[in-house]
């Protein structure tokens, strides 16, 4: 166990350190940390601390976020094709945003914008309706009810998303179509602060949950014989994905395929126990997506692609290749 988390955590370690120094232009390592110049003169440090650092450690936290709830979600539901996508909290953070992008809300908190408040807003009222739904007849959650609700509810978001874009005008409509491929051209530390907060919250409630996943994934039945809490287990699983999710989200917006990718190649290395599945899960997806937005930001260079069609090139191929594969 210990050799595989060192295994992963040298991975995500190695590719948040060189990715920074990679770009379309070259800096210096020795130039970037010379003291003698003032920041405000010396060009590569200005790369690397304002352009570069930033984007890396918003790929490291949205991957890892995403990496972890897609793991969380499939064990969940039971469903290996689950994602972070499928209880409607993208959506409902992708409908948060679009709202704030289209009517032109201007205000911030503690120097993060109304975009990415209104996105984490978005996803956690997204997450309330889903819940609320799967409860509702019943004492604690259905996760059949949850995963139909979950669907239906994105279809319904991305209707009124839709809807949203046709009636805004031409610039509305092509900044929320930027922003729904993904993108992580982050060149502030304020929002990936406040993405740390939730996605803080939502790690310490996945600390709790590798054995009761082991077992719920197999049934809930099985779970409880062995005298897991399924109800309270189910609830943290579902209120700390979501969490992970919608900060994942509002920071660099709804990228692709990373949540159904990476937990299962990680299994094809792990195995099924969740002890390893799940902070392996959180340094590959890590670096996974570091190396996703490193192709973004060097393939067309000086032009940038949005990580989110990266994502889609690589995890499409995938995603056939898994469902061919159970089949």
């Amino acid at each position: 166990m210990i050799v595989t988390w060192s295994a992963f955590g040298a991975l995500a370690v190695g590719a948040c350190l060189l990715a920074p120094l990679v770009g379309s232009t070259t800096i210096r390592l020795a130039a970037v940390f010379d003291r003698s110049r003032p920041f405000a003169d010396n060009i590569d440090a200005q790369i690397f601390f304002v352009a570069r650092l930033p984007r890396v450690l918003s790929a490291a936290l949205v991957g890892s976020g995403l990496s972890v709830a897609g793991v969380v979600f499939q064990a969940l539901l039971r469903n290996p094709l689950a994602s972070p996508d499928t209880l409607g909290v993208s959506a409902g953070a992708a409908l948060g945003a679009i709202l704030a992008i289209t009517f032109h809300l201007d205000f911030s908190l503690l120097g993060v914008s109304a975009v990415p408040l209104a996105s984490f807003s978005g996803s956690i009222g997204a997450l309330g309706i889903v819940y609320a739904l799967s409860v509702v007849r019943r004492r604690g959650t259905s996760t059949t009810v949850l995963l139909l609700a979950g669907v239906t509810l994105t279809a319904l978001l991305g209707a009124v998303v839709r809807f949203v874009q046709y009636v805004a005008d031409f610039t509305e409509t092509f900044q929320t179509v930027r922003w729904l491929m993904g993108s992580l051209d982050v060149a502030a530390y304020a929002p990936i602060g406040a993405a740390l907060v939730p996605m803080t919250a939502a790690f310490a409630g996945f600390v709790t949950l590798p054995r009761a996943l082991d077992l719920i994934s197999v049934g809930s039945e099985s779970a409880a014989a062995r005298g897991v809490n399924v109800t309270q287990s189910e609830r943290v699983a579902l209120v700390s994905a979501s969490l992970a999710t919608g900060a994942a989200v509002s920071l660099g917006g709804p990228v692709s395929f990373v949540g159904i990718v990476v937990p299962h190649l990680v299994r094809l290395i792990t195995g099924a126990d969740h002890r390893l599945v799940l902070p392996a899960s959180a340094l590959f997806g890590a670096a996974f997506l570091i190396g996703c937005d490193l192709i973004a930001r060097t393939a067309l260079a000086p032009v940038e692609l949005p990580v989110g069609i990266v994502t889609a090139i690589i995890g499409g191929p995938f995603f056939l290749w898994l469902l061919f594969r159970r089949g």
